[in-house]
């Protein structure tokens, strides 16, 4: 597969003709080959964005919304399309790339719903003859970052929200799903998308740092949103505090499933493997920490373990009944065993699974894990989770909170009125009862806290993060004034 850069909707190569390659982590075969942008080409994608919002955000709610849901058709009609290169590049399962296009099209929707919703308000005020009110409008030019790990729906919901709102995006491909991100914007593209609306850009790794700077720190540009690490979040952070641009940041997480002495073990068991497995763990909701009463920790482990020993490990690619494919980095094995040997070597057990391979690992739990391991705090990101058993719910939730992560979290008990007390205290942007970590809505607010970023994608919150709010009064012209 081979992509360009897509400026004022015309594909085009990199200025100096350079590209890149995204190799799979199994084979090492060439995947993709993509233009390697430039900081050039990234502020020709900005200004011409700048261009277009002039027109852009002067159109009505019924254009957008239209354009939005004649994506989402299209979308589903290119689905194989879609598929197929998500399969290639991330190493996804069929069925996970499948449900990455139901999520994408949910997203495009629930966008277009949104179009009549950007409202502002009349105010209240003690001046005799002046109307005060406020009105949203649109904030200019967003640069919209999406990690490859969910392609379709991460990569839409940073673009579809900003055009709704009336802004023009610059969308940077991630380098591990070039393929699937440009899809994205031949879709709005195809739908009636006017040209500079939407930019594509894609850029070599090792020149993020420098189209990142370039980007942010451009007069036009007045909105960041990215997802992805914590570690590149904060980079993001910080160049946008030197540009006074504001971000939304979607970042890394450690979630919790907690299991109070209550729950019903078999409803957990299944709620623990695909929160914990699918698409490899490689989700930024996956269920890393398995907090579990010891009252019932024995009955869960045991079911749990004999649920994992099912999932058969392999490459999508060759045999459709795989669930648990290649990690999306070659490196990541070495990273995740280092994790094992720690954890071992102070008190911890391997119960289901092995050490990694390089991207090949079956799916792997770890028992009786406890803080000072290194597999306790840090993300591990692949086909592995932790059990760690506790006394009690004060125990289960202090637990719960003892990480910097706050993205996602379950509880599990049949006591709702007692699950829910949980819930509200647990740390984390959602949390979900008799549930799994893993939850995707556009109905409903997505974000995080603590060190798993700030501000939320989907529902009618989304409109705060791409509109400006301004104040505006209408006043007598032969009021009175004090000099």
């Amino acid at each position: 597969m081979e992509t360009k850069l897509i400026i004022d909707n015309k594909a085009v190569d990199a200025s100096d003709g350079a590209t890149f390659e995204r190799v799979h982590p199994l084979s090492g075969e060439v995947v993709t080959t993509s233009a390697a942008g430039t900081v050039e080409d990234a502020v020709a994608a900005v200004e011409s964005a700048a261009e277009a919002f002039k027109e852009w955000s002067q159109t009505g709610p019924s254009q957008r919304r239209v354009i939005l849901n004649t994506a989402a058709d299209i979308l589903e009609q290119r689905a194989d399309d879609f598929v197929q290169a998500m399969v290639a590049e991330v190493g996804a399962a069929a069925g996970w790339a499948h449900f990455n296009i139901f999520l994408t099209t949910q997203c495009l929707r629930e966008a277009a719903s949104l179009a009549s919703h950007i409202v502002g308000e009349t105010i209240p005020t003690d001046r005799p003859g002046v109307f005060s009110m406020t009105v949203r409008q649109a904030a200019g030019v967003v640069y919209s970052m999406a990690p490859w790990n969910a392609p379709g729906v991460l990569g839409m919901r940073s673009i579809a929200y900003p055009l709704v709102c009336g802004n023009t995006v610059v969308f940077r491909a991630s380098e591990g799903s070039p393929r699937s991100h440009q899809i994205l914007a031949e879709v709005l593209h195809e739908a009636g998308l006017p040209a500079g609306a939407l930019n594509f850009i894609s850029s070599a790794p090792e020149d993020a740092a420098a189209v990142a700077e370039a980007v942010i720190g451009h007069p036009a540009v007045r909105r960041v949103n990215f997802t992805g690490s914590t570690g590149v979040g904060r980079k993001i952070a910080e160049t946008c505090g030197r540009y006074l641009k504001k971000p939304l940041l979607e970042l890394g997480g450690k979630a919790p499933l907690v299991l109070l002495d209550d729950a019903d073990v078999d409803g957990a068991v299944s709620a623990a493997v695909f929160g914990a497995f699918m698409y490899q763990g490689q989700i930024c909701m996956s269920t890393e920490r398995i907090i579990v009463d010891e009252a019932i920790a024995d009955e869960f482990v045991e079911k749990f373990t004999a649920r994992v020993a099912q999932l058969k490990a392999g490459d999508p690619r060759d045999d459709g009944t795989v669930a648990i494919g290649p990690m999306y980095r070659a490196d990541s094995g070495a990273r995740i065993n280092a994790m094992i040997d720690d954890a071992l070597a102070k008190g911890a057990t391997l119960v289901n699974g092995d050490k990694a391979d390089g991207a090949a690992m079956a799916a792997t739990v770890v028992d009786h894990v406890k803080p000072g391991m290194s597999i306790y705090t840090d993300e591990t990101f692949g086909p592995i989770t932790t059990i760690i058993r506790v006394n009690g719910v004060e125990e289960a939730i202090a637990t719960a909170n003892d990480s910097e992560y706050g993205l996602a979290a379950a509880v599990h008990g049949k006591d709702s009125t007692r699950a829910l007390a949980a819930a509200l205290r647990i740390e984390a942007g959602h949390v979900h009862i008799n549930g799994a970590t893993v939850q995707n809505d556009a109905n409903a607010p997505f974000g995080g806290v603590k060190q798993s970023g700030y501000g939320h994608f989907d529902g009618r919150q989304v409109i705060n993060e791409f509109t400006e709010l301004k104040w505006v009064t209408i006043e007598p012209a032969d009021q009175q004034y004090p000099l």
